[in-house]
């Protein structure tokens, strides 16, 4: 297979047993996502409200009048009932805000990356989806009797359609089966996925 779309990182995952075998050492997770876009997103916002707001207590402490959002924001909370169409919009928006935040910060991301079994010292791997159905695919292609393939490659299970333009199509089933789940096992996934085979006739 070749190694485009393959990625390796460093980390203390697994080490090789003394029969030449391997041998995990704990679990192999996901790959977590940097996500700078969001994080670079929340933090310049914080720093503008923050700057601004410091700013406008800064001026009051010297004697001048508090800027004109600040006073009008004030009387707005001051004044609106907590029934309020744009008090309610508010702190809706606001929660959503706040939740989309805790599901990036607890969830890894990097949806396309599948990792791979630990089987080299110090090493974290990880195969894109997009290359792992391409290998999937040519595997399929191989089986006797398969006019074309479509190989879609999830998290957790692997979808194949393919048509038939001559053998039996259950026979022809049962070898595009036995294909993909060694060309699966040979893509050395840490989890390996499902499989779900679909054989037809082209259509006329």
């Amino acid at each position: 297979m070749s190694q485009e779309g393959v990625v390796a990182r460093e980390g203390d995952v697994a080490r090789e047993g003394a029969g030449g075998g391997h041998r995990r050492q704990g679990k192999a997770g996901r790959f977590w996502s940097t996500r700078r876009a969001p994080g670079g997103i929340t933090a310049l916002l914080l720093f503008a409200g923050i700057g601004f707001l410091l700013y406008d207590v800064a001026s009051v402490r010297a004697g001048r009048p508090g800027m004109a959002w600040r006073r009008t924001l004030t009387d707005e909370l001051a004044t609106r009932r907590l029934d309020d169409v744009f008090v309610m919009a508010g702190a809706a928006a606001a929660a959503a805000l706040g939740l989309w935040l805790l599901v990036l910060a607890l969830t890894p991301g990097k949806r396309s990356l599948l990792t791979m079994r630990p089987d080299t010292p110090q090493v974290r791997a990880g195969l894109e989806r997009s290359a792992a159905a391409l290998v999937l695919r040519d595997r399929a292609m191989e089986v006797p009797g398969v006019q074309g393939a479509r190989v879609t490659v999830r998290r957790r299970k692997v979808r194949a359609r393919a048509q038939a333009h001559f053998r039996d199509l259950a026979e022809v089933r049962t070898d595009l089966e036995g294909a993909l789940r060694d060309g699966v096992e040979q893509l050395g996934l840490a989890r390996r996925p499902g499989l779900s085979v679909r054989v037809r006739r082209p259509g006329k």
